[in-house]
């Protein structure tokens, strides 16, 4: 399977999502995916109805889809939540990918790829450098992660601490994005509260995330 094709697409629809301007409500402390993963953020971040803007995204990246595998992901993706903090502003996107609606199912071998696409698709938004990878596990889940400093094409004056950690699922594949523009924001990101499949509620980054494995 080439897992690696659609997730830079599922992240260009995210970059384009949060730079529009969007009506916001209080965030829940918890927010519960139908793919079988909560995840909390504190009080101070709004939550922001990305579904109104996401037809218009998802067509404008099928038209630039190159395979059947991209056209299918663009058409199965889920935005399960959008965030914002401050000003400027903050941004952490979930973003989903169904096993049923793809058609096909993933495996740990598949994660890097999937994640490195994910991660290739902010170049198209943003002008990325100093990336830094790391792998761990949160419970029977294996997750890829990757920080980098970005500077979004449409406001050079702008910087962020962008993250990205992806995880595989009983019921599909999940990826976790922040943009961060302070330092408390990106720690509320990674010590955000997740339960995978049920398991034991956890950080979603640990501390040691980016740490060198043995080899």
């Amino acid at each position: 399977m080439r897992s690696h094709l659609f997730p830079s697409v599922l992240f260009l629809c995210c970059a384009t999502l949060v730079a529009q301007d969007q009506a916001s409500s209080t965030a829940p402390k918890v927010h519960a995916s139908a793919l079988g993963f909560t995840y909390s953020l504190p009080s101070d971040w709004d939550v922001v109805d990305a579904q109104p803007a996401l037809p218009v995204v998802k067509q404008q990246a099928e038209q630039n889809a190159t395979s059947e595998d991209e056209k299918k992901g663009v058409a199965c993706v889920q935005v399960d939540l959008t965030a914002r903090r401050g000003d400027p502003a903050s941004v952490v996107v979930i973003v989903t990918l169904p096993f049923d609606c793809f058609g096909q199912t993933m495996t740990d071998k598949d994660l890097p790829g999937f994640a490195v696409g994910a991660a290739e698709g902010l170049k198209q938004s943003f002008d990325i450098s100093d990336p830094v990878y790391g792998s761990y596990t949160l419970g029977s889940h294996y997750l890829w992660i990757e920080r980098a400093q970005g500077i979004p094409k449409n406001s050079p004056s702008s910087h962020y601490t962008v993250e990205i950690a992806c995880g595989l699922l009983k019921k599909g594949a999940v990826c976790w994005m922040a943009m961060a523009a302070d330092d408390t924001s990106l720690q509320a990101f990674e010590h955000g509260t997740v339960s995978l499949d049920g398991e034991p509620a956890t950080a979603l980054v640990p501390a040691d995330a980016f740490a060198k494995k043995p080899s």
